[in-house]
């Protein structure tokens, strides 16, 4: 880590205990050694400068947020991480460590290493067996050795190194397994030091966050938006999170975790903003004034107004969507155009060719899956036969008939916090689910009549979910109201809208196959 073409100077890495040479010691502090994605080292030099500045200033901010002290240096074409040893329970171990550098965008791997600055290969095998002994005793083991850098300044042979330390190492193992080792030992090799390692925590690659710009992701809380958003995110975008709220608090809450998760995961070195837009008064005036099969079209258009109004205020270049052509009936190809007309921001599209099970199985790795799953699709208008064709004559015609000013007040009402300074535990939603139904309570379907006709809770009124959203204002307040519908996201939504007029409002947080166990125990 000692530049060929500069004196030899203390270095912070380099003379750290963590790189001695005494190899009987316990180090003071652990290296982490990272290694730059395939998408920075081939950028052009005054780009890959930019970048790598970017790059080392988020790994610091990565590194000040975790609460462990250390520090981080650059050497040539690598990153290094020198970590204070801590005992404390409340800070992310060695591994956790790694593991958290490995999600920072740009990085291509990182590894647990011990470095040393060596004489000859001689000195290179000594510190070797001592540092492979215990991870390679009583195992079948490969040695995997390479020069890094400027190759012709290191003169050592890499298959040398794997020959010679391999011999040293074997009679300690139960023999060498080059195929399908059980342990691996690697050494990799510069002009100056040699670093062991024994395995890589694979990064996220891509490029450093923040190098390519900022644009708003429109997150839904279900697996496609958060999944469209990492990808943005790996190329670089910064993103805030425009939220347009059709379900309500829990909703909200619920889409919170998910782009808290991402902030906190991914989004090292930015500070990213987290932005709630009412939808309900939104979604009333499109059902009071557009002809059904438009309904679903013309929300997405006025969803797209609201992120590029936001998108506006911070001076992001684009908008995100996690729309896939085909997925549902508004999202036809001819429909996407339509849609997209509705910004002049870009829209960038990063599932736009995915399918739904590859969707979901990214989602695991992004680590939205679970909280992805709790949410649910949710929208409040699904006409029963919606256009799969729209011309936009057609939709720009029935865009009039609205009052703008509607969509502008929600956009003036809207909320926004800051991710990295959210705490979740002051955000729990009022418990409106209901355990029981009893003899005394007003149970209401939500579901379309057809529905309700096939099946519903023994003495429940009919009452479909758009109606429900006009009449509740008008509910007597002398009752007791327990709601359900097909999955418990709509009911949830009124119950938290009955709950605000005063009304006393529960409901069946399991949907239909709840509401029928409830019915088959009597209610209970």
């Amino acid at each position: 880590m000692i530049p060929r073409d500069q004196p030899r100077k203390p270095d912070p890495v380099a003379n750290d205990p963590a790189t001695s040479s005494n190899a009987s010691n316990a180090p003071a502090k652990t290296l982490l050694l990272l290694r730059f994605s395939g998408d920075l080292t081939t950028k052009a030099d005054a780009t890959r400068r930019r970048m790598t500045s970017r790059l080392v200033e988020n790994l610091r901010m990565a590194l000040k947020s975790s609460g462990r002290a250390g520090k981080v240096v650059k050497d040539r074409n690598r990153l290094f991480v020198a970590l204070e040893k801590t005992d404390e329970p409340t800070l992310l171990d060695d591994d956790a460590m790694a593991e958290r550098f490995a999600r920072v965008f740009g990085i291509q791997s990182v590894s647990i290493s011990h470095a040393i600055e060596y004489e000859n290969v001689d000195h290179i095998v000594r510190e070797g067996e001592a540092f492979g002994a215990p991870h390679v005793r009583d195992r079948k083991f490969a040695v995997r050795a390479r020069r890094v850098g400027d190759r012709g300044e290191t003169r050592i042979s890499a298959s040398k190194i794997e020959r010679d330390l391999g011999s040293a190492l074997l009679p300690l193992a139960r023999g060498v397994d080059l195929k399908h080792p059980d342990t691996t030992v690697f050494v990799e090799v510069d002009p100056d030091q040699a670093y062991y390692f024994i395995a890589n925590e694979p990064g996220a690659g891509g490029l450093p966050l923040g190098t390519e710009g900022r644009a708003v992701s429109l997150l839904s809380g279900g697996f496609d938006s958060p999944v469209a958003s990492w990808r943005l995110l790996r190329r670089g975008v910064a993103l805030d999170y425009v939220f347009c709220n059709l379900g309500g608090r829990q909703h909200e809450l619920e889409t919170l975790q998910i782009a808290k998760c991402l902030a906190d995961r991914w989004q090292q070195g930015t500070r990213p903003r987290f932005h709630s837009v009412d939808f309900d008064p939104v979604s009333r005036e499109i059902q009071a004034k557009v002809t059904t099969r438009y309904w679903q079209i013309i929300l997405k258009r006025l969803m797209l107004r609201a992120a590029e109004a936001v998108a506006g205020r911070w001076e992001a270049s684009a908008i995100v969507t996690g729309e896939a052509i085909g997925q549902v009936s508004s999202q036809t190809l001819q429909n996407l155009a339509v849609i997209e007309t509705g910004a002049k921001l870009p829209v960038l599209r990063p599932l736009v060719g995915n399918n739904k099970e590859e969707i979901i199985a990214e989602s695991r790795h992004v680590g939205t899956h679970d909280l992805s799953a709790k949410v649910g699709e949710y929208c409040a208008i699904v006409p029963s036969k919606p256009a799969t064709h729209a011309r936009l004559d057609d939709i720009l015609e029935e865009e009039a008939k609205l009052d703008p000013s509607v969509l502008e007040q929600a956009l003036e009402a809207r909320t926004h916090y800051r991710l990295t300074d959210v705490d979740l535990s002051a955000w729990e939603a009022e418990d409106l689910a209901a355990r029981e139904i009893g003899p005394n309570d007003t149970v209401i379907d939500l579901r379309p009549k057809a529905a309700y006709t096939t099946w519903h809770y023994p003495g429940a009124l009919f009452l479909d979910f758009p109606n429900a959203l006009r009449a509740y204002a008008s509910f007597d307040s002398g009752q007791r109201y327990v709601l359900y519908c097909d999955f418990g996201l709509k009911s949830a939504h009124l119950a938290d809208l009955m709950r605000r007029e005063g009304l006393e409002a529960r409901h069946v947080s399991g949907g239909l196959r709840e509401v029928r166990r409830l019915a088959e125990a009597g209610g209970n």
